[in-house]
C-alpha cells in the first residue's frame, strides 16, 4: 500500500506535473519531440533518487524505473502534442483548424 501511495504522490502528481510542464515548454519553444525523452529520463533519475532517499524505495528496481519512465515521459509527450496542436491552430488560423484533441488539418481540404 505504501508503494502505491508513493507512486501516486511522487511519480504521478509531483513528477508527472513537472513533466507535463516540461512538455509544454519544449513545444512552446518549437524544439523537437525527442527532447522530451532525454529530459524525461533525467526526471526519472531524480524521481528515483527522491523515492530512495525519502521513502526507502529500491533505487535500481528495473520494473519501477520502467513504470516511472512510461508515466513521466508519457505526460511530457501528451503535453507536447496538446501544446503543438494549440499553437498550430492559433498561430496559423488561415491554414489550419483543429481536428480533434491531438491533430489539426488543412483548411483548404475542408473548403473553409
Amino acid at each position: 500500500m505504501k508503494e502505491v501511495l508513493v507512486f501516486l504522490f511522487l511519480t504521478v502528481i509531483i513528477f508527472g506535473g513537472a513533466s507535463f510542464l516540461m512538455g509544454q515548454a519544449i513545444a512552446e519553444t518549437w524544439r523537437p519531440v525527442w527532447q522530451n525523452v532525454v529530459y524525461g529520463a533525467l526526471l526519472v533519475a531524480v524521481e528515483r533518487f527522491f523515492a530512495a532517499t525519502l521513502f526507502q524505495a529500491p533505487p535500481f528496481n528495473i520494473g519501477g524505473i520502467l513504470l516511472n519512465a512510461v508515466v513521466i515521459i508519457g505526460f511530457a509527450l501528451l503535453a507536447y502534442r496538446l501544446t503543438q496542436v494549440r499553437k498550430m491552430v492559433t498561430q496559423y488560423p488561415w491554414l489550419y483548424e483543429r481536428n480533434g484533441l491531438f491533430s489539426w488539418r488543412d483548411k483548404a481540404a475542408t473548403g473553409g
